[in-house]
């Protein structure tokens, strides 16, 4: 057989997932002439080329196989994988007459799925050779992770998928994105003490412990969430060696004197760490939400419960323990929603209806 050296020009396969509205949908958007098989109908406010709402597993082979002969698009949008693989385990539950994917038994039904779902994976791989970028856009969720050499357990972010299908997902993309909301902490210069005031749309591309992320062309551990940053990998075709670039360094200028600035600086940015600036009337993100759950006359327990119900925390864990971010896009964000939910579970509970 024949050795081939040097870099091999090819079309992308890309997985970018995180936190719902952040805008996967219009990222893939600016990829190459694009088609999407829109699977969760997210894609009505884009401006761009889609199938008709995929119903069914066997629609998305259809689909595929239809942008491939059409001859206009460059790259397939699966949009989202993981309203993707509902449409899997549907029809696996179909095939084998259950309601359920867990009445099959004995963890089986996981491995139909994951084979089920490896075919559409093959058949992608088939639209790269004939010259298709392929991009997968997912949500993201968190979950509880314990190493079992290490003390302790933390939050991470993972693909919204199944423990089957996620692995096969990460193995296949040449590049696995993961993109967030950087959050912004302030500090009060006197007392120290920090609250979050916003923050910035950036994708991670290098393995963390709380995110897996992951590519082959060289690209910066953290960008901003911008495709021009991309661009020249993808319509290049080019591949890389999997090293991060080094940077070349910046001849250093001239030492002046410096001058008194009576604007605060910004403290400076540890690695994996908010960015922190001064601020003069700091509160964390638990005592804002506290003064909005006293308005309300809500208790701790009774956020505790609802989010144990929602799969976002464990109900034995205090409410002011609970991950800055979580509290600030979930429980405060949505907090007139999240509100009357559990108002309506307390007058079920009166009623002597089991809290879900």
């Amino acid at each position: 057989m024949a050795i081939v050296k040097g870099l091999i020009k090819k079309p992308v396969k890309v997985v970018i997932y995180g936190p719902e509205g952040i805008g996967k949908s219009t990222f893939a958007s600016k990829f190459p002439a694009p088609v999407f098989i829109d699977t969760e109908g997210s894609t009505k406010y884009l401006d761009v080329a889609r199938f008709d709402k995929t119903l069914a597993w066997d629609d998305i082979f259809m689909q595929v196989n239809e942008a491939v002969n059409d001859g206009s698009f460059k790259t397939i949008v699966i949009d989202t994988a993981d309203w993707c693989e509902m449409l899997c385990i549907k029809a696996v539950c179909k095939s084998h007459n259950v309601n359920g994917i867990e009445d099959i038994g004995y963890g089986k039904g996981y491995v139909y799925v994951q084979e089920e779902f490896k075919k559409l994976l093959d058949g992608l791989e088939d639209c790269v050779n004939k010259g298709f970028n392929i991009v997968l856009t997912a949500h993201a969720q968190m979950r509880k992770f314990e190493q079992p050499d290490e003390m302790g357990a933390y939050d991470r972010w993972e693909m919204k998928l199944s423990k089957k299908v996620a692995p096969l997902v990460k193995e296949w993309a040449d590049m696995l994105l993961f993109a967030n909301y950087q959050t912004l902490v302030v500090e009060d210069s006197k007392t120290k003490s920090k609250k979050a005031a916003g923050g910035q749309r950036v994708m991670y591309s290098q393995h963390h412990p709380c995110w897996d992320a992951k590519n082959r062309v060289g690209l910066p551990d953290k960008m901003d969430f911008n495709y021009e940053l991309i661009k020249k990998y993808i319509e290049t075709g080019e591949t890389g060696t999997g090293k991060p670039k080094a940077e070349k360094p910046k001849a250093e200028p001239k030492k002046e004197e410096p001058k008194q600035d009576p604007t605060p600086v910004m403290n400076p940015i540890v690695e994996g760490a908010p960015e922190v600036i001064p601020f003069d009337q700091p509160k964390s993100a638990y005592e804002e939400l506290k003064a909005l759950l006293d308005g309300a006359g809500i208790t701790d327990e009774e956020v505790q419960r609802a989010c144990a119900g929602q799969g976002f925390e464990t109900a034995d864990k205090p409410l002011k323990e609970y991950p800055e971010q979580l509290i600030r896009e979930q429980l405060i964000a949505k907090f007139a929603g999240f509100s009357k939910y559990i108002l309506r579970k307390r007058e079920e509970l009166k009623a002597e209806v089991p809290f879900q």
